[in-house]
């Protein structure tokens, strides 16, 4: 038995002048000794000189694994905190098919994006097609629509492919392409390439109703006023 150890012993040493870490003897031989014996049997081996650069570099290699596992650990956790709060107010979706709920929810939007102003019709405008399509639900939802009273206006960029746009923003809203004005482009941006590759423009919808629009604005005043 201490022939063996001794064999092993020199092994472990001879992989050690050779500048192996002790993880790598410890795969090498085959055997498992712990970290302290492979130290002690190891304590006067000299090392060699690339030993130490090598060292330094599964350092760097560790630490890069180790910030990858961080981060990876950081989105498995940030992820189940957004399943929790997903599933917390999931509830709350299913809401919006009360129409006096709805009501609400459209007034507070109109008063976030819609016309201050008091023409006597319904203006609202948004570069989220998610606002857009919500806008449109709840207008649908809410009251009896005459469809042939909605315009649409897109606005962009002078780089951008108009026709594109307004197919896009059609498919979105669902109108008619004939109720479409003519898309008015924004003079500051000729000759400045769009950054945002993903960038459809604003869409700004009409709808020809002042007694949607004062009841809207109505709604919302009696909400912020009961506060």
């Amino acid at each position: 038995m201490r022939l063996e150890n001794s064999d092993l012993k020199m092994k472990v040493i001879n992989f050690r002048k050779k500048g192996m870490t002790y993880r790598e003897i410890s795969n090498k031989i085959g055997t498992e000794v712990s970290k302290s014996t492979l130290s002690s049997w190891c304590k006067d081996t000299k090392l060699p000189n690339s030993y130490f650069c090598r060292l330094k570099k599964l350092n760097k290699v560790n630490l890069s694994k180790a910030r990858i596992s961080a981060v990876q650990a950081n989105k498995i956790k940030r992820q189940k905190y957004l399943d929790s709060v997903s599933n917390r107010v999931r509830y709350l979706g299913r809401l919006i098919t009360n129409k006096d709920i709805a009501k609400v929810v459209l007034a507070v939007i109109y008063a976030a994006e819609g016309s201050k102003s008091n023409m006597g019709s319904m203006m609202f405008g948004n570069s989220d097609s998610s606002m857009i399509r919500l806008f449109m639900k709840l207008m649908r939802l809410c009251y009896k629509i005459d469809e042939a009273k909605f315009r649409c206006t897109v606005q962009c960029r002078s780089d951008q492919n108009i026709e594109s746009l307004e197919n896009y923003w059609s498919n979105i809203t669902n109108i008619s392409l004939g109720q479409f004005y003519k898309t008015q482009v924004d003079p500051r941006s000729i000759g400045k390439p769009t950054k945002k590759l993903d960038y459809k423009g604003v869409c700004r919808i009409n709808y020809l109703s002042s007694d949607t629009d004062l009841e809207l604005k109505k709604i919302f005043e009696l909400i912020t006023t009961g506060l």
